[in-house]
């Protein structure tokens, strides 16, 4: 028995579009799962992979999880959801998040939209005893100085995760999270393309590497999998050793 194959499963990733939650929708395709993913996008064809968005084989919905009445009326044609990976993210530069409009916005991807594409898709989830897996980040552990709303957002997503695998684990639903470390996506290269910054922060590694989105979708594939049977409510941090 292969533990990692996920033939004839239904796989969504809000936030699948580019980034972490692109290679973790690939890496569930590539172990036999259907997988739809959500962009902001209107269709598949306005990615590119130099943006980090590789779509072959994906179903794509376009989704703006910073439009609360956007999810409410979200209706894709699934029918059924094995595993819900929520990876969107937001963030603003430049000292935006100490304005209250920046603040709520980054709120508003970052935390609010989690418990309700989670909610959203709960009967579904129930029906399947399927697992939901929040990406948050290794910011909930740490100041992040420039950045109040990321920080608050991401520390909220870990609580998030406790309470809701507690809530949901007697429905067969197992809810589990990683927080990722600093991996090379478009949302990083405000630190990524800077070679000052870059040089800093891989020092702060252990690895001596930054992190990648297939890096993150090991640790989704075994929280999706049986192998993670036991485990709920967990934030696993896949960082390098970054903040040991």
């Amino acid at each position: 028995m292969n533990e990692l194959d996920f033939s004839g499963k239904q796989v969504l990733v809000v936030g699948g579009s580019s980034g972490i939650g692109n290679g973790i929708a690939q890496a569930f395709r590539a172990r036999g799962a259907r997988v739809a993913v959500c962009g902001t996008r209107a269709a598949a064809s306005d990615y590119s992979p130099d943006d980090g968005s590789h779509l072959d084989g994906l179903d794509y919905y376009r989704l703006d999880v910073g439009d609360a009445g956007a999810i409410d009326t979200f209706n894709p044609s699934l029918e059924r959801l094995d595993v819900l990976v929520l990876a969107q993210g937001a963030v603003i530069y430049r000292r935006g998040e100490f304005e209250m409009t920046g603040f709520r916005a980054v709120l508003e991807v970052n935390l609010m939209s989690l418990m309700a594409c989670a909610t959203k898709f709960h009967a579904m989830l129930r029906a399947s005893k399927g697992a939901l897996i929040i990406v948050s980040s290794t910011a909930a552990y740490h100041s992040t100085m420039g950045n109040p709303a990321y920080n608050a957002s991401k520390t909220g997503a870990v609580g998030l995760t406790r309470t809701l695998g507690d809530a949901w684990a007697e429905d067969g639903i197992r809810v589990n999270g990683i927080a990722p470390g600093l991996v090379d996506t478009k949302m990083t290269k405000v630190t990524t393309a800077n070679p000052k910054r870059l040089e800093g922060a891989l020092a702060r590694i252990p690895l001596k590497r930054l992190g990648t989105p297939q890096d993150m979708a090991g640790a989704a594939l075994f929280l999706a999998s049986e192998l993670a049977s036991y485990i709920v409510g967990q934030t696993i941090v896949v960082d390098g050793g970054l903040i040991l």
